[in-house]
């Protein structure tokens, strides 16, 4: 029975080592993969109770198991949608099939980095299928609201690359000077144009036509009087907006806007200077400046010289580019010169990253040892952040590997020793009956 407990001890000797030389052999062949967790075989021993005087071998157990929770180190590279993460968590992926059925049933899987880039459908994905996953962003380039203990709301991410944008112009800062000479007594009062250009909803430009006309006083002196006439073109040049504007002409305060009455059109804020006017396609805040302000339009001199005129709002733009930052938004590029996010990536967390069943291609599916999972925004909470122009390297050292293979050699070797001395004095066990 001893004889016989060291033979099947040295028999679970060489299955052991040759899961540890398994485990070896995978991180070594990984070396250079991209993303790749290094696997691990732990031994354990089996005790067998024995009698007196007695013992029986119980031999050993292997127990391997993959350490997600080691990072590896970060590589630069000159793609701007190679994304590792720098820290914990994961990011969310599901595979190429998935997003390409038309069912919207998206299973999910983690990653710890990818190389991305757009395919024929604009989908974000690997050479190997593994396809980035996010939250949609609204029109307006805000994230709704999602459930954080869920995958559901998440979406393969797909960048249009023919993709157009304009935004309205909503806000015009004025800044002109208007001759002050033309209220004086004796002046032609004539009307001094200025136009403004505006992008509607379509992106297409409009032109706002701001008509300034002087009020000349019948006897001497000087009225410091304007009416300022609005019309919109997108509306075939209607009035949108009429403001008499009374400027000071005291010592300190002369040429500053002493006061500003609406006939049509939104009231004037005396303090921060704007009112608002109807356009064919929403309204427009403009700002002309504040009383006594000294910014925006003032009355000096005898030019007429619009100082400074700012809006927002752009034409319609192609995409050049995406680009996603720490907090994981992913950004899309125009070349006006707008940036508008289309996407956001959280990070996923479990309690247990080793517990996670590992699959091809370096994703993951979590198991009732790993835990449930939550999402984080980026760099919220206890992950980390995500790295862009980025890949994470293997885990494996391959130095250590080779030692470690050293031993594994050792120890098989042995192990095979004890069997072959087990089998000889077996043999001179049976050779007592001779």
């Amino acid at each position: 029975m001893t004889i016989s407990s060291s033979l099947n001890a040295g028999v679970a000797g060489l299955a052991a080592n040759a899961s540890r030389l398994a485990t070896i052999a995978d991180n070594i062949a990984n070396s250079a993969t991209f993303g790749y967790k290094r696997a691990e075989a732990d031994f354990s021993s089996l005790v067998i109770e024995s009698g007196t005087g007695t013992y029986s071998a119980g031999g050993v157990r292997a127990t391997t198991q993959r350490l997600i929770d080691q990072p590896g180190a970060l590589a630069s590279t000159s793609n701007e949608t190679d994304l590792a993460v720098r820290g914990r968590g994961f990011l969310p992926v599901t595979r190429e099939s998935a997003s390409l059925n038309s069912i919207g049933d998206f299973p999910l899987f983690l990653a710890t980095t990818g190389s991305f880039r757009t395919d024929a459908d604009g989908f974000l994905r690997t050479p190997s299928g593994v396809t980035l996953m996010g939250w949609p962003a609204d029109a307006d380039g805000s994230i709704p609201t999602f459930a954080r203990d869920t995958g559901d709301g998440l979406e393969p991410v797909q960048i249009n690359v023919n993709q157009f944008t304009s935004e309205p112009t909503t806000q015009i800062s004025l800044g002109l000077n208007l001759p002050a000479t033309e209220t004086e007594f004796g002046a032609d009062g004539g009307i001094l144009p200025l136009s403004v250009e505006y992008f509607d909803n379509l992106g297409t430009s409009q032109s706002i036509g701001m008509d300034f006309t002087p009020t000349v006083p019948a006897v001497a002196g000087s009225s410091n009087t304007w009416t300022m006439t609005l019309s919109d073109s997108a509306s075939g040049g209607a009035v949108v907006g009429e403001y008499t504007i009374v400027f000071d002409d005291t010592r300190g305060s002369g040429g500053t806007i002493a006061s500003v009455t609406a006939t049509t059109g939104g009231a004037y804020d005396a303090l921060t200077g704007e009112f608002t006017i109807p356009v064919d396609g929403g309204d427009i805040t403009i700002n002309i400046g504040a009383v006594a302000s000294g910014s925006g339009l003032t009355q000096l001199s005898d030019s007429f010289a619009p100082t400074a005129i700012s809006k927002d709002g752009s034409p319609v733009g192609n995409l050049i580019s995406v680009d996603v930052d720490a907090n994981g938004f992913l950004s899309a590029n125009f070349d006006i010169g707008i940036t508008r996010v289309i996407y956001q990536i959280p990070l996923i967390d479990v309690s247990n990253p080793n517990g996670l069943e590992a699959l091809d291609n370096q994703i993951y599916n979590t198991s009732s040892q790993s835990g449930s999972i939550f999402l984080w925004d980026a760099s919220d909470g206890p992950t980390g952040d995500i790295v862009a122009f980025a890949l994470e390297e293997s885990a494996t050292d391959v130095a250590g590997e080779l030692t470690q293979l050293i031993q594994t050699q050792r120890a098989y070797s042995s192990n095979a020793k004890v069997i072959q001395t087990v089998d000889e004095m077996l043999q001179e066990t049976t050779n007592i009956k001779r």
